[in-house]
């Protein structure tokens, strides 16, 4: 028994606007922690949904964690669909939110969420048949995908000689790794694959109310992207470290990402025809890229799922 869980928002709602700019003030744009990438909607989470009934139809269930929002086109008299609001699985002193990464490290308290979950933004999507052990292994463990960083720890100290200061997502994700490294005298160096994951809610558990418990209490009170957030890689990496997980190193041919500013989706795509995709929207991309999203994914994804109206 497998969930999959999103998280969705669509900054277009002149509701969800208004409390944010109340809470945290305007977007920035260009930046990488408030910028309007991280809010926009191209209804990419129907496609995503498409490409799961197309391609991995045994999943049990499918959770959509949303600021009190739900997608006019979703079908919520589905059985195998529930809409999950923040105020369900957040504590009330840190809403309101708007830190992706806290509404994440609070994802395994969702009620009636499978002991087993695939977690995913609403940019990833399924590209190829997929069974249960693609993400689990016989044993019951996830399999965590990473892209290897040859140089470990040491690349993040190369790029700053260079003159490269990594960003807040590469900051967290190696804060992540030095917290696990401390703990459990192990180092993972290599990025998650910023694509579909495997958890076990029990390691979720562990990692946000024992085993990180002071760091995570700390970060759940950001109310926007920091540099010192509390990562979910933090949770990959301790399943590593502790046995409860089996890493594999992966390429463009199993997982891809594609950032929107590139000029052509579907060439890039053929190049390798990866089991899963993300299409990532970022503060470097315009508007005129967006604009190429949704016409991509509806060539990609003709099919309208069950879960639509």
């Amino acid at each position: 028994m497998i969930d999959l869980v999103y998280l969705w928002v669509d900054a277009s709602d002149p509701k969800w606007l208004e409390r944010k700019m109340v809470a945290t003030g305007d977007f920035r744009e260009g930046s990488e922690t408030d910028s309007r990438a991280r809010w926009e909607s191209n209804d990419e989470l129907k496609y995503s949904l498409r490409s799961m009934e197309r391609y991995a139809p045994w999943v049990r269930k499918v959770f959509i964690v949303t600021d009190a929002q739900t997608p006019d086109w979703l079908d919520t008299s589905n059985p195998r669909v529930q809409v999950v609001d923040h105020t369900e699985i957040l504590p009330p002193e840190a809403l309101p939110t708007y830190n992706s990464r806290v509404i994440e490290s609070h994802i395994y308290k969702i009620p009636g969420l499978a002991e087993h979950f695939l977690y995913a933004n609403d940019d990833m999507f399924f590209n190829g048949d997929v069974e249960p052990g693609f993400f689990f292994a016989q044993d019951g463990y996830p399999i965590v995908r990473l892209k290897h960083k040859p140089l470990g720890k040491w690349h993040y100290f190369v790029k700053f000689l260079r003159g490269k200061r990594p960003g807040s997502y590469r900051t967290n994700v190696h804060k992540a790794a030095l917290m696990v490294q401390k703990k459990f005298g192990k180092y993972y160096g290599s990025l998650p694959h910023h694509n579909i994951d495997a958890y076990k809610k029990s390691d979720f558990a562990d990692v946000i109310e024992k085993t990180f418990a002071d760091e995570a209490r700390q970060a759940t009170m950001h109310r926007t992207r920091t540099m010192n957030d509390l990562q979910r890689s933090v949770v990959l990496y301790y399943a590593l470290a502790i046995g409860h997980a089996h890493v594999k190193f992966v390429g463009n041919d199993e997982s891809m990402r594609i950032p929107v500013q590139r000029a052509d989706y579907a060439k890039y795509l053929r190049t390798r025809q990866p089991k899963l995709l993300c299409l990532n929207d970022t503060q470097r991309a315009t508007e005129a890229n967006r604009a190429q999203i949704k016409p991509f994914l509806e060539q990609l994804f003709p099919a309208p799922s069950a879960f639509e109206r």
